[in-house]
């Protein structure tokens, strides 16, 4: 269906820059980037998917079994995100709180060119319409400059969805949840947001990238809304009959002296609360991936592993299932999500308690963005760490979250939430 042409790259890093720059004065796309991790599961360095042959936008009713229609009518890769509350679809749950960003549930799209980075070459590959236009947009990423000189968002002010007083409250009831038996842990979310903002898009992609350098960072451009996302955390990734989730629960601070910070690593790694929000995650996990995983093939590859990312040090566990090799890769999401590490567990419970306690509607926030390959596979991020914009109405926004669990305490997790917030912050306020 699709025209391939490979190219050798002499410089992939620069090859990148200026596709992305390209792509930026382009219209509408989607762009993943690895940033160079090491990672056996990537199938890339980068990939970017531009133009719409067909696009799908839902609301959260029915929407899984829109996706699956809209694959089998394409046949072809499926780029775009799935938002949290396409919980409604999965479970008898509402969302009924502000959305103050109002993107759609869902938004998926056939590219009609995708240009991969991998393995030292470009690979670009074009539905036939337009395959005319390989060497010309070649020679377009080549000739855009790689080196853009970008302005600071300045006087912006971040605001606040909820004051601490109310966070603290809100936390306290559902610690009083938790100790009642209602559910065992949950992710408490708030938003910050900017209103009146004006922002050079590209250039707080390129300046949010810089600052985490993300394994699963993401842009996607749709009309005047923007998604730039520096996720750390990879939701559900597919290969053939093999599936793999890694969730991520386990957050501590880096530190400038490289004794504190290696110090603040161990300390993660061995911190009995810490590890219960992780293990906890991981057997919720488990039991998703077992609703249509071959029976006794759900294994745990890796627990609380620590990763070290540029703001953070963070825990990871790795599971795996082999599934039927028939299987529709819909049915895959639909039994996992949203990802245990964005809800709690169990996970229903934990959900009905996150929209009567949280100040917002997550949307997008907490979803997931990723792709979709014509045979199935697929490999989808957590939608964390990143910023949600509306040039229309000049408004931004970027919710954060930790778990709380027993052992929890309000405090501690609301310093959580400002660390996790701290890339997203200094990039909209210029420091």
């Amino acid at each position: 269906m699709r025209s391939e042409r490979r190219f050798p790259l002499d410089d992939a890093d620069s090859f990148k820059s200026g596709l992305l720059n390209w792509a930026a004065t382009l219209g509408d796309f989607c762009w993943l980037d690895s940033n160079g991790h090491t990672d056996p599961l990537g199938r890339f360095d980068g990939l970017m998917g531009i133009g719409k042959a067909a696009e799908l936008q839902s609301s959260a009713r029915g929407a899984f079994e829109a996706l699956r229609a809209f694959r089998e009518q394409t046949g072809d890769w499926v780029l775009g995100y799935l938002g949290y509350d396409l919980k409604n679809d999965l479970e008898e749950l509402e969302s009924g709180n502000p959305d103050r960003m109002k993107f759609p549930d869902l938004i998926v799209f056939q590219p009609e060119k995708i240009i991969e980075i991998r393995r030292g070459q470009a690979v670009f590959r074009y539905l036939p319409r337009a395959v005319g236009e390989i060497e010309s947009d070649r020679k377009a990423i080549a000739d855009t400059p790689r080196e853009l000189t970008d302005a600071p968002n300045r006087q912006l002010r971040t605001r606040m969805g909820i004051f601490k007083e109310a966070y603290f409250r809100a936390a306290a009831k559902l610690l009083a949840a938790i100790h009642r038996g209602d559910f065992y842990e949950v992710t408490f979310c708030q938003e910050f947001f900017v209103e009146e903002a004006h922002l050079d898009v590209a250039a707080t992609y390129r300046r949010l990238n810089a600052i985490s350098r993300a394994p699963f960072a993401a842009w996607m451009q749709f009309g005047s809304r923007s998604i730039l996302s520096a996720s750390p955390e990879r939701y559900l990734c597919k290969r053939g009959a093999t599936v793999w989730s890694q969730p991520m629960k386990g957050t501590a601070r880096r530190d400038p002296s490289p004794e504190t910070d290696r110090q603040l690593a161990l300390n993660l790694q061995a911190d009995p609360k810490e590890r219960a929000e992780n293990i906890m995650i991981a057997d919720l996990v488990r039991n998703d991936l077992s609703r249509s995983a071959l029976r006794g093939s759900v294994r745990v590859d890796g627990l609380c592993e620590l990763r070290t990312y540029e703001q953070v040090h963070q825990l990871i566990s790795t599971i795996r299932a082999k599934v039927p090799g028939e299987i529709d890769p819909v049915q895959l999401l639909q039994d996992t999500f949203p990802m245990g590490s964005m809800t709690g567990a169990p996970k229903i419970s934990a959900m009905q308690h996150i929209e009567s306690r949280e100040s917002f509607k997550r949307g997008a926030y907490s979803g997931a963005l990723g792709y979709m390959t014509p045979d199935g596979d697929f490999d989808f991020n957590v939608l964390i760490r990143s910023l949600f914009y509306d040039a229309s109405r000049g408004v931004a926004s970027f919710p954060v979250g930790g778990a709380l669990t027993a052992a929890a305490t309000p405090e501690a997790e609301y310093e959580e939430c400002l660390l996790k917030a701290r890339a997203m912050r200094q990039v909209l306020e210029g420091d």
